[in-house]
C-alpha cells in the first residue's frame, strides 16, 4: 500500500462507520461484511474478492488503535488527498503529488507554502517502520519459549514448592553484544527491510508472513559474522533459577511462568517458562482432584457398635471422625478441608474410607464371644435378600 492510496481511501466509508465509531462498533462492522463478501462465500465473483481486500485493508488501519490515530492524522493534514495550506499561506490550494512530496520533492516548502513544519515520518513511522530520519527500525524480537520438567514428591504438589531448575537456552552472544557482528555493526536485512518477516500470498485476498529466509528472522546480517554466534547474535547460556510451583498441582500438569524463558533481542520481551510437572505417589494418601484419599482399618465391634476414629491427615494433626453404628465395609466419610489447596487458596476434604479389619487367628476370650454372637445370630441370614433378588431378575 503506497502512502498516496493510503491518504485518499476512506477506510471509514470501507467499513460504513462514523469517524467517531468505537473499537466494538468497527470490529462488528467488519465481521459483517467478511461474512458478505468472504470468497469462500462468493466463489468465482471477482468484484467480491476485490471489495474482501479492501474491508481487511480497512480493518487493518482502523481495527489498530496506532494506525488509526496515525491515519486520521494524515487524513486531517491532507484531506482527500490534497495538501490543506495554514493560515499563513496566500489564496488558492496546493496539490502537490504525493509521491513526489514523500520522496524528497517538497524539501524547503514544509513552512512557507502552508505553516507545516515537517514531521512526516512520525506521523507514518509506526505504518511503513520509518522514524522521522527516515532509516528503518529494526523490530525488538521477542525470545523463545522453553520446556522443562521437573519431579515432585506427593506433598510438595500438594502444598507448592519453590524447586531450582537449571535450563540451557538461547540468550545474547556476549562476544558480540548480541549483535551477531564481530565488529558490533550489523546492517538491516535489505530482503526484509528489518522486519525479520517476508510476506506471500496464498489466495483469496489473505497474505501469510514467514520468517525473512536471508537473516532467519533477525532484520539484520552480518558483514563480518562473529566467530562465536557465526553471526547468528545468539549463544547457549546456562543458567539456575529458583521456580515456585503452584500448591494443587496435578501430575503431568504444564504451568506457564510468563517471562521466565530464554531472553529478546534489542529489547524484546523474554519468551516463557513451560514445566511439566510429574508427581510421586504417596504410600497412605491418594488424591481425587482437589480432594485426598484415605483407607483406614477398623475392627469388627467399632464398625457394628459405633465409636470414634482416629484419622491422619497430610502434613497436620490426625482428626477424629465419629463411626455410626453399624458402618458397613467400604463406607467413605468426609473431613472437610483436609484436602489439596485449590486455585482460590480453599482447601478440598479428605474422604475417608472405612475398610473392617478381620484378624487371622482369633483365640482366648475373644473367640468365645464370637462363638457366642454366632449362636445368638443362627436364625439371621443376610444373604436371603440377594437370593430372593435374584430368583425375581
Amino acid at each position: 500500500m503506497s502512502t498516496k492510496d493510503f491518504i485518499e481511501k476512506d477506510y471509514y466509508k470501507v467499513l460504513g462507520v462514523p469517524k467517531d465509531a468505537t473499537e466494538a462498533e468497527i470490529k462488528k462492522a467488519y465481521r459483517k461484511l467478511a461474512r458478505e463478501f468472504h470468497p469462500d462465500a462468493n466463489k468465482g465473483n471477482a468484484k467480491a474478492e476485490e471489495r474482501f481486500k479492501e474491508i481487511s485493508e480497512a480493518n487493518d488501519v482502523l481495527g489498530d488503535p496506532k494506525k488509526r490515530k496515525e491515519y486520521d492524522e494524515a487524513r486531517t493534514l491532507f484531506g482527500n488527498g490534497g495538501f490543506r495550506p495554514g493560515p499563513g499561506a496566500g489564496g488558492g490550494s496546493f496539490n502537490f503529488d504525493l509521491g513526489d512530496l514523500f520522496g524528497g520533492g517538497a524539501q524547503g516548502g514544509g513552512q512557507g507554502a502552508g505553516g507545516f513544519g515537517g514531521g512526516l515520518g512520525d506521523v507514518f513511522g509506526g505504518l511503513f517502520n520509518r522514524g522521522s530520519s527516515g532509516t528503518t527500525r529494526v523490530q525488538p524480537r521477542r525470545g523463545q519459549d522453553i520446556d522443562t520438567e521437573v519431579s515432585l514428591n506427593f506433598t510438595e504438589a500438594i502444598e507448592g514448592a519453590t524447586v531450582p531448575l537449571r535450563m540451557t537456552s538461547q540468550a545474547p552472544c556476549k562476544a558480540c553484544s548480541g549483535t551477531g557482528d564481530a565488529n558490533g555493526n550489523p546492517r538491516v536485512c535489505p530482503t526484509c527491510v528489518g522486519t525479520g518477516q517476508v510476506a506471500r500470498g496464498s489466495g483469496g485476498g489473505f497474505s501469510l508472513t514467514d520468517p525473512c529466509p536471508d537473516c532467519k528472522g533477525r532484520g539484520l546480517i552480518a558483514e563480518h559474522p562473529c566467530e562465536v554466534c557465526h553471526g547468528s547474535g545468539r549463544a547457549k547460556s546456562s543458567r539456575t533459577m529458583q521456580v515456585r510451583i503452584p500448591a494443587g498441582v496435578d501430575d503431568g500438569q504444564r504451568i506457564r511462568l510468563r517471562g521466565k524463558g530464554a531472553p529478546g533481542e534489542r529489547g524484546g520481551p523474554a519468551g516463557d517458562l513451560y514445566v511439566t510437572v510429574h508427581v510421586s505417589g504417596h504410600p497412605v494418601f491418594g488424591r481425587k482432584g482437589d480432594n485426598l484419599t484415605v483407607t483406614v482399618p477398623v475392627t469388627f465391634s467399632e464398625a457394628a457398635l459405633g465409636g470414634e476414629v482416629r484419622v491422619p491427615t497430610l502434613g497436620g494433626p490426625p482428626v477424629t471422625l465419629k463411626l455410626p453404628p453399624g458402618t458397613p465395609n467400604g463406607r467413605t466419610m468426609r473431613a472437610r478441608g483436609k484436602g489439596a489447596v485449590r486455585k482460590d487458596g480453599t482447601r478440598g476434604d479428605l474422604l475417608v474410607t472405612v475398610e473392617v479389619s478381620v484378624p487371622k487367628d482369633v483365640t482366648g476370650k475373644a473367640r468365645d464371644a464370637l462363638e457366642a454372637y454366632r449362636e445368638a445370630t443362627a436364625g439371621e441370614d443376610p444373604r436371603a435378600e440377594l437370593f430372593q433378588a435374584a430368583k425375581g431378575a
